[in-house]
This record gives structure tokens, sequence and C-alpha cells, in this order.
């Protein structure tokens, strides 16, 4: 009897030295718990059970007592601030024909967000996936590349940037600069003065894209996709493709750089929005994007998010592409380059991406029954690894 009672004694007290080490341990962790766990949670049942953001019309929408914005601007009565265009080209497009009647056609309208001081990423990309001329010759396709830009946010070495900046405006006339601080929180004016600059400048594009410097397009791939949906009984409407996140929870980390504090969004859930890193939208999406701009305050700074909260509050949803990348960057092999839109993460090596990529005998891979079992097992293997999880999704892998 005596041995039955130290035995439960001993279990509780080992029930007890667990229990507190648990609570000890979530104690210690909880940050990344409720960062990982517990706000996941929480945001897919908003998500898929309430489903419903009704709030964000009323919520967001702009008042005479608008917000101040990060750079100490104010919007006055309309809540939009109206930044001054240090380097502009209204004629990028093209403009009325000699009879007014008509604007030259535009397949895609390409915006590429940079910071001022990256002048390699931007020569990357105009020597390769954004380069006009081979889209004209090669696809017979008319895109238009612009670089859109604030300015550098360090006051001493803002005269030497935009002086330099003014030199690259010269040869290539390609770059967008609005008086703003080029900064992480200015993301959102930076996504304004796309829908805007496209909207006043461009409105007979067919597609809209957005895009970051370090992104890898391949625009052979993505031509192809753009004049598929043209052909369309439907054609070309109501279309936001990307790399799609659903559900996803506000960071509340306050060291994450993605922090949103409660009072500036206390709900749950964002709407689906796609990664900003590359997404596509029709003309007509853009224009209601613009439409929403005007009338809903910009006090969200993560770009992807107010898109997402515009596009919501015009009854526009996101629309997943499993060959759009999200912040992640596509494997190298050349049965992904068969099908790939988007990659992610290619800050250095956007030549040697493109040159295999649009290599004409890369496809041979591909050919015939065998190469397209070959193929398929390839993808199989690279984009069903947890590795890829941001990139491709793994039903990519059989398409």
């Amino acid at each position: 009897m005596f041995m039955n009672f130290r035995r439960i004694h001993k279990c509780q007290c080992v029930q007890l030295l667990t229990t507190g080490l648990i609570l000890c341990v979530v104690m210690v962790c909880w940050e990344e718990l409720d960062h990982h766990v517990v706000s996941h949670m929480r945001s897919y049942t908003y998500r898929y059970l309430v489903n419903s953001y009704d709030f964000l019309n009323s919520s967001f929408a702009i008042t005479s007592n608008h917000h101040n914005r990060k750079d100490g601007s104010n919007g006055g009565d309309s809540g939009l601030v109206n930044y001054a265009y240090l380097i502009n080209h209204p004629g990028k497009c093209g403009g009325a024909s000699a009879d007014g009647k008509s604007w030259d056609d535009v397949l895609l309208l390409l915006f590429v967000k940079s910071s001022p001081e990256n002048f390699e990423r931007r020569q990357a990309i105009r020597d390769t996936w954004g380069n006009e001329s081979f889209v004209w010759s090669e696809l017979g396709a008319s895109v238009r590349l612009v670089f859109a830009l604030g300015v550098h946010p360090d006051a001493e070495q803002r005269s030497r940037v935009q002086s330099a900046l003014l030199q690259e405006d010269q040869v290539y006339g390609d770059l967008i600069q609005q008086n703003f601080l080029d900064t992480f929180h200015n993301l959102t004016t930076k996504l304004i003065l796309q829908f805007h600059w496209g909207h006043k400048y461009c409105p007979q594009a067919h597609f809209l894209m957005s895009a970051d410097d370090d992104i890898f397009v391949h625009m052979p791939n993505l031509v192809k996709y753009l004049r598929e949906l043209l052909s369309t009984k439907r054609g070309a409407k109501d279309l936001w493709v990307g790399h799609v996140h659903r559900g996803a929870p506000p960071v509340r980390r306050k060291k994450s750089k993605y922090h949103v504090p409660d009072d500036l969004y206390p709900w749950p859930s964002y709407p689906d929005y796609t990664a900003g890193a590359g997404y596509v939208v029709s003309g007509d999406v853009a224009a209601k994007i613009y439409h929403a701009t005007l009338v809903l305050n910009s006090s969200i700074y993560i770009d992807d998010v107010f898109m997402g909260i515009c596009a919501k509050a015009m009854g526009v949803s996101p629309q997943e592409h499993v060959y759009f990348s999200g912040e992640g960057k596509a494997p190298y092999h050349p049965c992904i380059y068969d099908h790939m839109i988007t990659s992610h993460g290619h800050a250095k090596d956007v030549r040697s991406l493109w040159q295999a990529a649009t290599d004409p005998t890369m496809h041979s891979h591909s050919r015939g029954v065998m190469g397209s079992l070959y193929c398929t097992a390839v993808r199989v293997m690279m984009l069903c690894l947890p590795y890829y999880r941001n990139t491709y999704s793994c039903m990519a892998a059989f398409t």
C-alpha cells in the first residue's frame, strides 16, 4: 500500500513538472506561437466561417479628418495626396492618332517597383524580359515598361542619386517618379502611383502588371497566356491573377517590418490578395482599383493588403495561377521554364536565367510522350518539396 502511494505521488509530481515545463515554454515562445499558429487559426476561422469583410467600405472610407501620411503630409478633405511628378513620360503609351480618335494598342503596361539606387536591377530588366523591342520583334506584342520610384530617403545622398536618375532617364525614358520618400512604409503610395498613372496616361492597355525589381518574368509564356485570355469569348474582364494569399492574418510582432498594430487594422484576417512580387490585372480591374483609391484611405502601408482592400471594396476577387510565384524562387530546370511566368528573388541572375529560360533547345526536354513524363516527374520531385511552398503549388507539377 505504501509503495502504491509513493508511485501515485511520483506520478503526480511528474505531471506537475511536465505541466510547469510546458507552461514555461508557452510563455517564452508565445509570440512565435501566436504568430504561426493562433493568429492563423483565428484568421482562417474568420475567412472561411464568417467570410465577410463588409466593414472595409465604412472603416476605410476617406473622411474629412483623414490620417496624416508617413512622410508628414496630410490628405486634406479629399484624403488623397497628389504628389508632384519629378520624372514623367505622358506619351509612353502613345496618344491620339492624327484624326484624334484612336490610341496605340498596348497589350501590357508593365510597372516595375524599383528603389532609386537600383540601377543595375533596372538595366538587367531592360536587357532581358522587359526589353520592349524584343517583345515586339520576337513575340509581336506591344508592351510598355516603366519603373515606379520615389525620391531617395537619405537627404545626404538624395541630390547625387537624383542626378543619376535624371541621366538614366535621358538615355532610356522609362522612369516615373513622384516626390515622396521611397521607403517601405510608402509602398502603398507607389501602388497608387501605378494605377493613377495607368488610368491617366495608358487607359487603352489590355492588362497592367505590377512587379518588383528582383522578379523574373518569362515574357514569352506571359504574352501567350494573356493572348489566350483575350481570345476567349468572355475576353479579358474581371481578371486579377497571381499567387493568392487567402485568410492571411495581420502580423502583430512589433519587430517585424510587416507589423500592423490593432488600432490600424483590428480584424483577425485580411481580404484575399495576391503577392505583390508580381501580379496582373485586366484593364477594367485597373480602372476599378483606381476609383477605389479615390474613396479609400491608404493607412495600410503594406501595398499587397491595400490592393486586396481596394479590390474587395470593388467586388473583385483574386485568381490563383500556379506559375505565378509568391515570395519564393522557382527551381532552375528546363522543365520548369516551359510553364513559369514569374519567379521571385532574382537580384543578380536575371541575365543568365533569361538566356537559359528562352533557349529554344531547352524545350526539347518536354517534347513527346517520354519528355512529358520526364518533366512531370521532375516537377513533382521539385515543386512538392516544402522548400518551394512559397513559390509554386505542388499542383503545378501536373500541369
